[in-house]
């Protein structure tokens, strides 16, 4: 790797301006892989949060609610258990039942399909969650928050007739898509898709059945045809139950990681029992559609933290404005601004402390608040807010009313600044 692009990389690095921004931290005594997420990291988890969520139920899913723990039969029963113990955790026995941490979520989701008969009406129906999910990690392979041992995954489970399938990965392409444009993500420069095959002769690895595998796979090389998609193939990458379509962020250094996926299912349904009234008034055997719409909220923080070097956008900025009074006699009018700033939802903090306007400016820039507001005599007498920006450019005296405007309207419009 050339060098300026070895200093970009640990310059950009999530961990260390993670640490410098006060966003998360580790505790031997928590435990490695376990990062605490402090208020300022947990701002942007939430926004985060707070955005899939609202997204996914305007696109129609059914946010729902389901336990981190689940007996060690629902795995072996799915499948996983065989496949996965490695990177599960080890079973508790508690009265006469083994438990066990859930790596993920499907299982869950297919016990409430199956907890009432359904109709090919409401096909497909998309059952979602923000997920707690907990895999072992070596601790020689655990990397800040893009590789931990508890993460919090945008989940969701989309079962469908077979003949939908195409139009569902459809929809959920166009949904990553949009959510990562959101994020300031640029499909084919940030990221871009990798539709990972089976191996048909790997009958240990794989679940055997050629048509089923042959038809899924065409159906997702056909979806990111169509769509222009920007792809490569990859073989022996598909999981046990069906091929995949791998999302790939590309990191500062050029590597490649897998932030999440979306996966066509035929196994789960056979092993599940899983089943709809067709338009024959017969019971039919669904498809199930794996997808997370975000991935990892802390992966998602790490990529975040990386590209934007911690200047993020103002709708994901822990702090969105500072309030610097030049001189104490302007702490009373600061606190005037404070009040009304929270009055509108926006984050905002106060510097009240005894320090030069220049030193007030240098520290607020390096927490990177988007704004700063600085208030004076002149401003108090006018009702004024002289507005500066983190990148040092400064926007001259403006009403308060109509910076708040201004902001709500960058935030809301989630704009990339």
């Amino acid at each position: 790797m050339p060098q300026n692009l070895v200093e970009e990389a640990e310059a950009s690095d999530h961990r260390k301006i993670g640490k410098d921004l006060d966003l998360f931290v580790f505790s031997d005594l928590v435990g490695k892989g376990l990062p605490l997420l402090t208020g300022k990291g947990a701002t942007i988890r939430r926004e985060l949060e707070r955005f899939v969520v609202d997204e996914e139920i305007k696109r129609g899913y059914k946010h729902v609610s389901t336990p981190v723990l689940a007996k060690t039969d629902l795995y072996k029963k799915s499948g996983h258990y065989p496949y996965y113990k490695d990177t599960m955790y080890p079973p508790m026995k508690i009265d006469e039942e083994e438990l066990i941490l859930r790596p993920m979520t499907c299982p869950h989701h297919f016990m409430l399909y199956k907890s009432r008969p359904h109709s090919y009406k409401e096909l497909p129906l998309r059952i979602a969650e923000i997920s707690p999910q907990f895999r072992y990690e070596k601790s020689g392979e655990l990397t800040g928050l893009m590789r931990v041992r508890t993460f919090c995954l945008a989940d969701a489970h989309i079962i469908a007739k077979k003949e939908q399938a195409k139009e569902v990965i459809k929809e959920v392409l166009d949904l990553i898509d949009f959510i990562n444009s959101k994020l300031g993500l640029i499909k084919g420069k940030d990221y871009r898709y990798r539709l990972s095959l089976g191996d048909r002769k790997d009958e240990k690895k794989y679940f055997k059945d050629d048509k089923a595998w042959g038809f899924a796979e065409g159906v997702l090389r056909s979806v990111l045809k169509e769509t222009q998609a920007p792809y490569f193939e990859a073989e022996n990458e598909a999981a046990f139950y069906g091929p995949k379509i791998d999302i790939q962020f590309k990191k500062i250094s050029g590597k490649e990681e897998t932030a999440f996926t979306v996966q066509y299912d035929f196994v789960m349904p056979k092993r599940f029992d899983l089943t709809f009234i067709n338009e024959k008034g017969r019971e039919e055997e669904p498809i199930v559609i794996h997808r997370s719409s975000i991935g990892a909220f802390e992966r998602t923080m790490a990529f975040l933290i990386e590209k934007y070097k911690g200047n993020f956008p103002t709708w994901l900025t822990p702090v969105q404005v500072k309030v610097l009074p030049i001189t104490e006699r302007n702490i009373a009018y600061g606190t005037e601004v404070l009040k009304k700033l929270k009055t509108e939802g926006l984050r905002v903090e106060l510097d009240d402390r005894n320090e030069t306007l220049q030193a007030k400016i240098r520290d607020a820039q390096l927490e990177k608040v988007s704004y700063m507001l600085i208030v004076g005599d002149r401003e108090e007498k006018t009702k004024a807010v002289a507005v500066r920006k983190r990148s040092g450019e400064d926007l001259g005296s403006m009403n308060l009313g109509n910076f708040i405007k201004a902001l709500q309207k960058e935030i809301d419009e989630k704009t990339i600044n």
